[in-house]
């Protein structure tokens, strides 16, 4: 236990050890901020763009990138069969596509396709979760290094959070469902070094004659981790509640009841300050992390009972949390007091400006990506300033990721790299 003490220690400073990389879901830091020198201001369909390559069916996942390779999830015969694709960074090729065949049954929402979850990696290996198909190990070049077989994950709305590395372990949130747990497994074997159980996670697929209200619980949520007051805390957002654990046994330190029941965002984090933020018009909590037991009464800082309905994650900035809901109304919210700054409409030239994107932060600019591609760059700055717009004119319900000068765009239709690499 202490050499994974020593090492998830190193990996807590995980932005220099990854450079220019986007090695999971929300980037090097695991709340959707980037340090790129600079990035394209200016593309379309056919201005700036270094590669598209399409896609055999829609999906959500979001790519990831390390080096010369991007990794993307993506279903194929209605999930039936699941595929990591490692494509070349430089040209788009196809260097490898591992598929993992299910013939169970797995219920989902018609806007949520299969293999929604993004990969994770470390340089040396990336792991994939394909739900009730299993969480899968490869190394860079495609040969399988493990497999773990969790059983079946059901919700009516599908599954949707991605593993995420830290030190010598993988972590994923199996859920939501009936069966709803946090675990940890060794990254190197995949040997499970604790699970926690959540009690309060949810539901799994309707029954004849049961009330759907019921079947409406759940976290989407993917942890993240930071030094707080002199321990490692994982950080993760539950339904009614966000919680510090620690990162090596599972161990609650401490939780701040207020969420609602669904919860679809990620926590976020700044100076000793989490904020969590549930979904379909539910609630949202800022905490001061740290302490134990239940903080609610000693450190919450706000609470708000009704917020509008928000799927993709926001970001923290100096005092500040930018989100976008999803109507495609972009919020600055102060984080002391929880009160709305600015709220102001995202529209571009598309017909759709739902936005079930999360974030991304870099430079003190704030990118996002609507249903009908449009993408949005804006400051993240408590005086609301019109964005810059540009299009790929596909529907897109992913999270975009930057990496070395280039941002990535996956659509329903294609995967798109924007932009010369530095």
């Amino acid at each position: 236990m202490k050499s994974i003490a020593g090492v998830f220690c190193i990996f807590i400073g995980v932005t220099a050890s990854h450079g220019a990389n986007w090695p999971e879901w929300r980037g090097p830091n695991g709340d959707g901020t980037a340090s790129e020198a600079s990035l394209p201001s200016s593309w379309s369909r056919t201005e700036n763009v270094t590669w598209k390559v399409a896609l055999p069916e829609a999906g959500n996942s979001t790519p990831v990138v390390w080096g010369d390779r991007v990794f993307l999830t993506q279903a194929v015969d209605d999930g039936r069969k699941r595929q990591i694709i490692c494509f070349d960074r430089k040209t788009g090729d196809r260097r490898w596509v591992k598929t993992v065949g299910f013939s169970g049954s797995e219920a989902t929402h018609e806007t949520n396709p299969h293999c929604s979850a993004s990969p994770a990696t470390d340089g040396e290996r990336v792991v994939v979760s394909f739900a009730s198909a299993g969480l899968h190990c490869f190394d860079m070049d495609g040969g399988e290094l493990w497999h773990r077989d969790f059983g079946k994950q059901a919700h009516i709305w599908g599954n949707g959070a991605s593993p995420t590395l830290h030190g010598d372990l993988v972590y994923l949130n199996f859920g939501p469902g009936e069966r709803t747990f946090l675990v940890a497994v060794e990254k190197r074997t995949g040997k499970t070094v604790w699970k926690n159980d959540e009690a309060g996670g949810g539901f799994g697929e309707k029954k004849p004659g049961q009330d759907t209200r019921n079947l409406w619980v759940g976290s989407w949520s993917t942890p993240i981790f930071r030094r707080v007051e002199g321990r490692d805390e994982l950080i993760m957002s539950w339904p009614r509640r966000a919680v510090g654990l620690n990162p090596l046994t599972g161990k609650e330190y401490w939780e701040c009841q207020g969420l609602n029941p669904l919860v679809y965002t990620s926590p976020i984090y700044e100076a000793g300050v989490v904020v969590s933020m549930g979904g379909y018009s539910g609630s949202a909590l800022a905490v001061r992390a740290g302490g134990r037991g239940d903080v609610t009464p000693s450190r919450r800082l706000w609470q708000l009972p009704k917020t509008p309905q928000r799927i993709g994650s926001g970001v923290f900035h100096e005092g500040h949390v930018y989100i976008v809901n999803d109507r495609g109304t972009a919020h600055c919210i102060n984080a002391e007091n929880g009160s709305t700054v600015w709220e102001e409409r995202l529209k571009g030239p598309g017909k759709n400006s739902r936005n079930w994107s999360s974030l991304v932060l870099n430079n003190g600019m704030l990118h996002a990506v609507n249903w009908s591609g449009d993408a949005f760059a804006f400051p993240a700055s408590p005086k609301f300033h019109a964005p810059t717009v540009n299009s790929i004119g596909e529907k897109t319900i992913a999270s975009i990721a930057v990496s070395d000068g280039q941002i990535f765009i996956r659509s329903h239709e294609n995967l798109w790299c924007i932009g010369a690499r530095r």
